[in-house]
């Protein structure tokens, strides 16, 4: 649905380039045995092959090793951060490790994000255009809250959104998202806002639904 998959045992194996045409450096950041553990704030710890343990900080450019704070060059410790990054077996600065809270795979989330932890392909986020499994209908994402189906009330019936009855095959524990339907958008300036659990949700192409003007008035018509 719209950071990237959880890495696969694929995309976690890196496809290193032909080592012979590399400089040293960049070599063995390739084919030497290191651990790059992450510590936040940009800073990752590399267990060298050497077995010493030094401080990669990409914010700084810099490394603890000597190579870096005596002879001031790019040091393999710090190329192998950045492959490990592209690599995706570390998150980026700014990001950390977290389970998705809809499917439970691992994926990488900003490090000060207090909003649900959402993989790529469990992911919806304001303005998407969404389909209702159950009715077709096509509806426009306000947010995803932190609260599950079974705590949520749906006001004027009395019933969570769990206990509702189309929604009952769908997990008690499933995160609710806020949603208005597409069509009364076309109608109102505030629209009334329904929720759902997220996995009767499907993203579609909003550019075959919506026209250029109204997609534009999306995420305004939706915003808190």
């Amino acid at each position: 649905m719209s950071e990237t998959n959880a890495p696969t045992p694929a995309q976690k194996t890196a496809l290193a380039p032909d080592v012979r045409r590399l400089d040293e450096r960049a070599a063995r950041a390739w084919t030497e045995r290191m651990a790059v553990r992450p510590l936040g704030d940009g800073r990752y710890a590399v267990d060298s092959q050497s077995g010493a343990t030094y401080v990669v900080d990409l914010t700084e450019r810099s490394c603890t090793c000597p190579d870096n704070q005596i002879r001031h060059n790019r040091c393999k410790h710090i190329r192998r951060v950045g492959i490990e990054i592209t690599t995706r077996r570390v998150p980026a600065p700014g990001k950390r490790a977290a389970s998705c809270d809809a499917c439970g795979i691992e994926t990488f989330v900003p490090e000060d994000d207090d909003e649900p932890h959402l993989c790529a392909a469990c992911r919806l986020e304001n303005g998407d255009v969404v389909r209702d499994r159950e009715a077709d209908d096509r509806l426009v994402v306000v947010r995803v809250t932190p609260e599950r189906a079974d705590e949520v009330l749906i006001e004027g019936v009395g019933e969570t959104v769990a206990d509702y009855p189309t929604n009952a095959d769908y997990p008690a524990d499933d995160l609710v998202a806020e949603v208005v339907y597409l069509s009364d958008l076309t109608r109102s300036a505030s629209p009334r806002r329904y929720s759902f659990p997220l996995s009767r949700l499907e993203r579609v192409d909003d550019a075959e639904i919506v026209d250029r003007d109204l997609r534009e008035q999306v995420p305004a018509a939706t915003q808190e």
